[in-house]
């Protein structure tokens, strides 16, 4: 699905153990992978100035990857200081990635707003698509369980859709890039339709339930077309909890989403599903920005 990954770690996320796992890395058929790690200016001084010692370190830490690349696969190490959002958006754009990797902490949205937060800030600038990973998960993996995690980071996808411009465009990214798959990587979705019953509690809930499983049998049957395997389920309830039920049970990678932003203004104050899923979800999650064609 991804061949140009841009992994940005911050040698405390876990991600830095990537740089030996690239053999598993290509059989999820990734062809190129840069390891970016920001080092932020030293403030002793009444100048910043780059803290040669911790670069060094990085370098050292994220050059194991070139010692074992695989055939047909590129490998790039960069080390550079900076501020991180910025650095990773030009990064990504210098390397022409089509997926940026980052480690997601737990955070609520009050933490983000007092101490910031890199991901948040990739997350709502980027155009290219972001997958998100909890730290405390990929750095307590076995060395065998994060070899199998790598070769199947898009095996099997939760794909939350309610009807909306924002799920349309999700699904429509999705088949791109099977299309151009030369071998199956994405094999099976689960499509997961979820009622909000919070402004619905006296309204008879039925019509909307057939509507979506309605709904959703039209999006399978088009994804079937695609040779992918195809679950789908309506639920009613908080839409973020019930996507994080409903991720329990099946063999699930990552939930995939996307957010249309119509308003950036609102943006500032409230806060879209897609964010709230990044802050709560310890499932990986994909998100696809939303680009409006011309």
């Amino acid at each position: 699905m991804f061949q140009r990954l841009l992994v940005c770690t911050t040698l405390s996320d876990g991600l830095q153990r990537l740089v030996s796992f690239l053999p598993s890395l290509a059989a999820a058929s990734v062809e190129h992978v840069t390891f970016l790690h920001c080092v932020p200016f030293s403030q002793s001084g009444s100048i910043p100035r780059v803290d040669e010692d911790r670069v060094n370190y990085a370098q050292t830490v994220l050059q194991q990857a070139q010692t074992a690349v695989p055939s047909g696969m590129t490998v790039q190490v960069m080390v550079e200081s900076g501020d991180p959002p910025d650095l990773v958006l030009r990064v990504a754009k210098e390397q022409k990635a089509d997926l940026l990797m980052l480690g997601y902490s737990l955070r609520n949205a009050l933490s983000e707003k007092l101490f910031g937060s890199t991901a948040v800030e990739v997350y709502n600038k980027t155009p290219i698509p972001l997958l998100s990973v909890r730290p405390q998960l990929i750095s307590t993996y076995t060395t065998e369980e994060l070899d199998l995690r790598c070769q199947h980071l898009f095996r099997y996808l939760m794909l939350p859709y309610d009807g909306t411009e924002a799920s349309k465009y999700l699904i429509e990214q999705l088949k791109q890039r099977v299309r151009k798959q030369s071998r199956p990587i994405l094999e099976a979705c689960y499509l997961c339709w979820i009622v909000d019953d919070c402004d619905r509690r006296n309204i008879p809930q039925e019509p909307y339930l057939k509507q979506a499983e309605a709904e959703l049998a039209k999006v399978k049957a088009d994804l079937e077309t695609l040779n992918l395997q195809v679950m789908t389920e309506v639920r009613v309830g908080a839409p973020v909890m019930q996507v994080i039920e409903a991720a329990l049970e099946p063999d699930v990678s990552a939930i995939a989403v996307s957010h249309n932003p119509r308003n950036p203004l609102l943006q500032l104050s409230t806060s879209s599903f897609a964010q709230n899923l990044l802050r709560h979800s310890w499932h990986p999650v994909l998100y696809f920005p939303f680009v409006r064609s011309t």
